[in-house]
């Protein structure tokens, strides 16, 4: 099993899906400011988006956003776990209509949507960083070739620091906001080594290899994306994002 197949692996688990929003309201309360500040580029940019292919769209926390902000909107969900899918599919309801659910590796992005045409935006959140910096480039041109000129891909995901001070500072930092978060009610953060021994699990589990911020911008341009941009920043969590202009 490679390393990428390793991280779809561990969302098919049922108990875990079934609980992934409760726990990224206690690790990742952020995701919040990255949907609501991705809606205020889309919709702050011309023309309004029609087509929004979807990357990792996990529990469809981001794209039910985007589906209520953008009524005439339609969406491509990407996400490597069937039993991810199954959930989009229930949270969204009638909206889940205007979604064309698809399950795939991300590595096998080009071949699955082959048959887009003029996407206006790609999206993404807490997804890519499980990919290699490789895989993630490779990616990255990829989504460059299925958007239209004047598309924008925001990605909203995790980054490691410049440097071992400030990651050690920034991770002791994530673990006791967790522990002040969970409030004594979740077994799996009491208090920080029982939640540093729950993070060390799952990231081995989820393949989780973030890079540094340059690493991720140099990646965005070399693909072809003007106008890149960091957008939000909070230590290790951050949306940034580029646009394909005209004429490439």
């Amino acid at each position: 099993m490679s390393t990428n197949d390793r991280s779809i692996a561990a969302y098919e688990d049922q108990a875990r899906v079934a609980s992934y929003d409760a726990s990224m309201e206690i690790m990742h309360p952020n995701r919040h400011r990255m949907a609501a500040m991705m809606i205020e580029i889309l919709s702050a940019s011309e023309p309004e988006p029609r087509l929004v292919l979807d990357l990792g769209t996990g529990t469809g926390f981001l794209l039910e956003r985007l589906l209520a902000y953008f009524p005439r909107m339609q969406a491509v969900a990407v996400d490597g776990a069937e039993s991810m899918a199954a959930l989009v599919r229930t949270r969204l309801g009638e909206a889940a209509n205007r979604v064309d659910l698809r399950v795939c590796d991300f590595r096998s992005l080009a071949d699955t949507c082959r048959d887009l045409v003029a996407v206006d935006a790609v999206v993404s959140t807490f997804a890519l960083h499980h990919l290699t910096a490789d895989e993630k480039a490779a990616l990255m041109r990829t989504v460059f070739g299925l958007l239209s000129p004047g598309g924008w891909f925001l990605c909203g995901d995790l980054i490691v620091t410049e440097n071992d001070y400030l990651e050690v500072l920034i991770q002791r930092m994530r673990v006791r906001g967790i522990v002040a978060r969970a409030g004594g009610r979740d077994a799996r953060f009491l208090g920080e080594p029982e939640t540093r021994a729950f993070l060390a699990r799952i990231e081995e589990e989820d393949n989780d290899q973030p890079q540094k911020l340059a690493s991720d911008l140099s990646a965005l341009e070399a693909a072809g994306f003007e106008h890149v941009m960091v957008f939000w920043r909070e230590t290790r969590e951050v949306l940034f994002g580029g646009v394909k202009m005209a004429g490439r």
